[in-house]
């Protein structure tokens, strides 16, 4: 399986592979994959000619092989891409598979074929998953998991050649979470604001991502470590009155997250600065105030604000408690947390 960031460079380069096959639940790389393929493969002139977009629901195996072993009407080669590849109902029949086989070993060198299969995945164990696996540029685009994604941050920056200071790497991660869409989309912005050989800061992420200097989660989680109660609730308040800015659900998710991180601290013998960075995810420079607040909140103290923060996120959306605002929640569970 080839890895996403390499993939996107052969492709840069125009370096292309006659089969792609994306699939998993990630869709924002399966997408930019195909975004890519259909910039870079062939001449804006000649896309009304030699590129052909065909959804899943829409067409079957023997139609988009029939299209990728065409010529190209002009030029030195056509792209066939194929969306929404999950819909196609055929992938189980067996003379289809064959059909599919007999192509991924013997392709149209003059076509480029791609398979967006979202959400799903191809069993490998089977003779076709296999095969595309050998054949095909394969890619299995997997969610990034929360502690991952200060690290994709860091790796998209380096793939398009700027740096990004630690604290606005915390700062995107903490408030956006794993919307890679959107954290690309906000990434892209701040490229396009900061001078040549310069950093991205975290004041330009408050500028253009707009995230508040002193209002969002990642001075919340601050204000909690050290339990300043002031400062926790003119966040919360803050954030019950900007419900659309600071929805409730994403706030729970990251406060599960950090208090989940600190039980990890509470359970390791290592409590390094080194080993800690690397069980929680974090940039050693972040490690203190982790630390500061595993001493603040006891394992007993964690457990029981991880108690809280489940019976929030069923408060708020009202399964087994009497409605209310999302605003009095967070208000009433940042008081438990710290008490």
């Amino acid at each position: 399986m080839q890895d996403y960031y390499e993939i996107l460079k052969s492709i840069k380069t125009k370096s292309f592979s006659p089969i792609y096959f994306l699939q998993g639940e990630e869709t924002y790389f399966i997408d930019s994959i195909i975004k890519e393929i259909a910039q870079n493969a062939i001449e804006e002139s000649q896309k009304s000619f030699n590129q052909l977009v065909l959804y899943g629901k829409d067409t079957t195996l023997t139609e988009i092989l029939g299209m990728a072993r065409r010529y190209p009407m002009t030029g030195e080669r056509q792209v066939v891409i194929v969306k929404e590849a999950q819909e196609i109902e055929e992938w189980n029949k067996e003379d289809k598979q064959t059909l599919v086989l007999n192509y991924l070993t013997n392709p149209q060198p003059s076509t480029i074929l791609v398979f967006g299969y979202k959400y799903k995945s191809l069993d490998k164990r089977t003779k076709l998953g296999k095969a595309f696996e050998k054949h095909a540029v394969f890619l299995n685009a997997r969610k990034i998991y929360d502690d991952k994604i200060a690290d994709w941050i860091r790796s998209y920056c380096r793939a398009n050649t700027v740096q990004m200071e630690e604290q606005a790497v915390m700062m995107l991660s903490e408030n956006i979470g794993n919307n890679l869409q959107r954290l690309s989309n906000e990434i892209e912005k701040l490229i396009l604001n900061v001078e040549e050989g310069e950093q991205i800061t975290s004041k330009m992420v408050q500028k253009y991502v707009g995230i508040s200097k002193d209002y969002n989660i990642f001075e919340l989680q601050k204000a909690l470590s050290t339990i300043n109660k002031t400062k926790a609730f003119k966040i919360a308040n803050y954030f019950a009155s900007t419900p659309g800015n600071n929805p409730m659900v994403l706030i729970i998710y990251n406060l599960f997250s950090y208090f989940t991180k600190l039980l990890m601290i509470h359970q390791s013998a290592d409590k390094s600065a080194r080993n800690i960075a690397g069980l929680i995810g974090v940039n050693p420079f972040f490690v203190k105030e982790y630390l500061m607040a595993s001493g603040n909140y006891p394992t007993h103290k964690v457990m029981q604000n991880i108690k809280h923060l489940h019976e929030a996120d069923l408060q708020s959306k009202g399964i087994g408690y009497a409605a209310q605002e999302e605003g009095s929640v967070l208000t009433e569970l940042v008081y438990k947390l710290m008490n």
